[in-house]
């Protein structure tokens, strides 16, 4: 009877072991994020498609996008710079984690100025072994006056 408890107890340890080191830790994802930004800041579609899932889907202000249309406004995109703040993230499912964070962006998108806050957010799906993007968003910040200028 001994046995069958230290079997028990054995197993149970391992598979808690085994779902703490599953989930990674705060620095950890938040390189992964940033790893995705520097590959689309790059212009660098290969190692984009490293870090995101072939059927990622991306909500914005003025679209809905997907690998094709990401990996398309990637080179309407002149990216100089972008700063993270602010990076949370929580999950309670052993293959799910979700982020939250400020990106401050420098650039423009088909000449168009794009620079400023956005509030940011991802969801990492745990596929084969590796940790992929498979939903994104950006929204760009208001500034105080337009935001009252809605109300």
């Amino acid at each position: 009877m001994k046995k069958y408890i230290s079997y028990t107890l054995t197993i149970l340890f391992a598979t808690f072991a085994v779902s703490i080191a599953a989930t990674p830790d705060k620095a950890a994802v938040e390189a992964k994020e940033k790893s995705a930004w520097q590959a689309f800041k790059d212009k660098n579609a290969d190692a984009f498609k490293k870090l995101v899932d072939k059927d990622i889907r991306c909500v914005y202000a003025d679209h809905i996008a997907n690998m094709q249309s990401e990996l398309a406004d990637m080179q309407k995109w002149d990216m100089k710079s972008f700063e993270f703040s602010d990076f949370d993230m929580f999950s309670d499912e052993k293959d799910v984690i979700v982020t939250t964070y400020k990106v401050k962006v420098e650039g423009t998108v088909a000449g168009k100025d794009m620079t400023g806050t956005y509030n940011a957010g991802s969801v990492w799906k745990m596929e084969n072994g590796n940790w992929l993007a498979i939903f994104h968003t950006n929204i760009k910040q208001e500034a105080a006056g337009d935001a009252q200028k809605k109300e």
